[in-house]
């Protein structure tokens, strides 16, 4: 799949006929910053989220720094990992910032020295357990869900929970019809399994399940909601929830679980290239999208789970908790401890024993 490009609404030459104003309570001297940046001009970000989504930021970003080019690249999880490597490793030109939904990636990015240190203005105001080092933040709050047709589902099977879900899919009726990530080609689909591999008790026997289900795995969340959708299959499991809740507000076949028992929460998770070559506009990208007002945008336009606490709309933090429960929440930390898997004995342990038991045929 080819990098699709979308360019920012402000372009480089409206510079001088429009000023950026420094955003309310910023220090007086984040004008060098801004003044630095108006300079470089642009702003390279490659990102697994989906273009439709990064669009309203994008827009709004360049009203507030008119004269600043977003240059956004929408890729896989996977595809967001390997091309920065590759660039980097051919001396070439890449990305100044990175924001990938693969938080094990881009931890593995940032802890191996990839990323700048940078304490971003509005550090303070997302959670603990979503900023590492002043280096890695967390910009989402986003739900790991199990997805299902309600057209073909009687109310009374739906289930509530993982140990529901693994009893579930070893029935007749869900042979063929079962639909996950692939771990092997999505860095997303990988880093929640192995999570649920650290917080489920019984998650070999709900490796096990798959395999009697005859899992089909897919490589992204949109084909697993069209062939849910379309009854090709029956259910999904951790389908990225911010896609599918907003899927099921205009699609009377989809249908959404948060577990009862505990919710995964992925954040998307974004950093500077060290190396970056517009590193003051990367400054003002990463601040603006951790601000309220980017935010904002985030939970009302591209409905992707606000972070922060003190942001109201369609999809945030606050409205999230209050559903599932802040006892069954379990962000997955931005921290290096989640790369634990990453390593290559582990991740071929890991990918082992998925393909012995729920990959069988």
């Amino acid at each position: 799949m080819f990098a699709k490009t979308l360019m920012g609404a402000a372009l480089a030459t409206l510079a001088s006929s429009a000023l950026a104003q420094l955003p309310p309570g910023y220090p007086a001297d984040y004008q060098k910053i801004v003044d630095a940046a108006k300079k470089e001009g642009k702003v390279v970000v490659y990102g697994a989220t989906d273009s439709k989504a990064a669009a309203p930021l994008i827009k709004d970003f360049g009203a507030l720094y008119p004269g600043i080019s977003v240059e956004y690249n929408d890729m896989n999880s996977t595809e967001v990992y390997n091309r920065f490597i590759s660039e980097v490793a051919a001396g070439g030109n890449t990305a100044d910032v990175m924001w990938s939904s693969a938080m094990d990636l881009q931890m593995r990015l940032a802890s191996d020295g990839y990323a700048l240190q940078y304490k971003s203005v509005e550090a303070a105001k997302i959670p603990g357990w979503a900023v590492w080092n002043d280096t890695a933040y967390g910009t989402t709050f986003e739900p790991a869900a199990i997805v299902y047709n309600k057209r073909l589902l009687d109310p009374k099977e739906v289930p509530q929970n993982h140990t529901d879900f693994a009893k579930l899919i070893v029935q007749p009726k869900f042979k063929d019809k079962v639909t996950t990530y692939d771990i092997e080609k999505s860095g997303v689909g990988f880093m929640f399994m192995t999570q649920d591999a650290r917080e489920y008790p019984k998650f070999l026997e709900l490796e096990q399940a798959f395999g009697e289900a005859r899992v089909r795995v897919q490589s992204s969340t949109g084909t697993m909601m069209e062939r849910i959708s379309s009854g090709e299959n029956l259910i999904g499991y951790n389908v990225l929830g911010s896609y599918a809740l907003v899927r099921a507000k205009t699609d009377p076949s989809i249908g959404v679980v948060l577990p009862k028992d505990y919710t995964l929460i992925l954040s998307r998770v974004q950093f500077i290239n060290k190396a970056a070559k517009n590193a003051n506009a990367a400054k003002l990208w990463l601040d603006y999208i951790l601000s309220k007002r980017g935010q904002t945008i985030i939970a009302n336009d591209s409905k992707l789970f606000a972070i922060r606490a003190d942001v109201t709309g369609e999809t945030t933090s606050a409205d999230l908790i209050k559903v599932i429960g802040a006892a069954n929440v379990k962000p997955v930390p931005v921290h290096p401890i989640i790369l634990q898997f990453l390593g290559p004995a582990k991740r071929m342990a890991f990918l082992k024993q998925w393909k012995e038991t729920a990959g069988k045929k």
